[in-house]
C-alpha cells in the first residue's frame, strides 16, 4: 500500500448509450479497501481497485475485469 498520490486512470462505464473508458488526469493514493481518486474538476471519492490504473491503458475503450455484483463507489 502506497502512501503517496500516484497518476493514475479511472474506469468510467459511460451509461446506456455510450461505451466505457479510461479517463486520466487523477491522483490517487492507495488504501486498504480501493483507491482515493482526486482531480480538480471532479469530487474525491474511493474507489474499487479493479477501477484504476497506475500506467496509461494501451487502449482506452478495453475495460478492467469487472467482478460480479461490483461496488463502483465506496
Amino acid at each position: 500500500m502506497s502512501t503517496t498520490k500516484q497518476k493514475a486512470w479511472v474506469w468510467f462505464k459511460g451509461g446506456l448509450k455510450k461505451q466505457g473508458e479510461w479517463v486520466g488526469g487523477f491522483l490517487a493514493k492507495e488504501e486498504q479497501e480501493g483507491f482515493v481518486i482526486e482531480r480538480s474538476d471532479f469530487v474525491s471519492c474511493k474507489v474499487p481497485k479493479w477501477r484504476v490504473k497506475l500506467q496509461e491503458p494501451n487502449n482506452i475503450k478495453q475495460g478492467p475485469a469487472i467482478p460480479n455484483n461490483p461496488k463502483w463507489k465506496y
